[in-house]
């Protein structure tokens, strides 16, 4: 009875998984900090801001999680499901971040890795854990096949965002301040794919990888 006590007891100091990211990204932005203070540079700045946007759309993912209604209303949940398309690409756009570990060489190598991996994993983990939860939602309104379709396309639009932010320069809003140059493009891609090969090659490597990375860890939860 007393370890079933105590275990209660641990249980419940134990922080909830919105805790634990936060804390996580808390290590990032503090190992940022460290390097900013020693260096005197701004040089990795960008990085807080990058994991800002791969906030949004796991904010937006919990936030409808508790919403029954616009999940009932057919025309705002795919309002909301829209607006979740366009910043959920942002979650694994950190991950390319890592081009970036070379490119300043003020401070230990193993240093700027440890900095800029913490990033990407906690926008990985930021995008994984939101489209879990939008699996889910959609597991209840639509049925388990359909969810499914739904993660593989959405990891190809994962993988086809981190391109147009990385290579094209292009931001999740741009969709709307930016809409003909985006489209532009985007529309040349396509209708020229020989061209762009190793453009789609990079867009299939990603999405495959985004796509197994997402199934093992959800996999892996199943375990525990």
């Amino acid at each position: 009875m007393q370890y079933r006590s105590f275990l209660k007891k641990i249980e419940s100091q134990t922080f909830s998984l919105s805790q634990w990211l936060l804390i996580s990204s808390a290590f990032s932005c503090l190992l940022l900090a460290a390097r900013v203070i020693v260096t005197g540079e701004n040089t990795f700045l960008f990085l807080i801001w990058n994991l800002f946007l791969a906030f949004i759309p796991y904010a937006i993912s919990e936030w409808l999680s508790g919403r029954i209604r616009v999940m009932e209303n057919k025309v705002l949940l795919a309002l909301v499901l829209t607006v979740w398309l366009l910043f959920i690409p942002n979650a694994f756009y950190i991950v390319t971040d890592l081009f970036h570990l070379h490119e300043f060489g003020d401070v230990p190598g193993w240093f700027d890795l440890a900095l800029i991996f913490s990033f990407a994993w906690n926008g990985l983990l930021l995008g994984v854990l939101s489209v879990r939860r939008i699996e889910t939602i959609l597991q209840v309104i639509t049925g388990r096949s359909f969810s499914l379709l739904f993660v593989f396309f959405v990891m190809w639009l994962n993988a086809f965002g981190v391109y147009i932010g990385r290579y094209l320069r292009f931001n999740s809003w741009d969709v709307i301040s930016k809409p003909f140059s985006l489209f532009s493009d985007l529309f040349d891609i396509i209708i020229h794919p020989l061209k762009y090969r190793m453009d789609w090659g990079m867009i299939f490597v990603y999405s495959m990888f985004m796509t197994v990375l997402y199934l093992t860890l959800k996999k892996a939860a199943r375990q525990f």
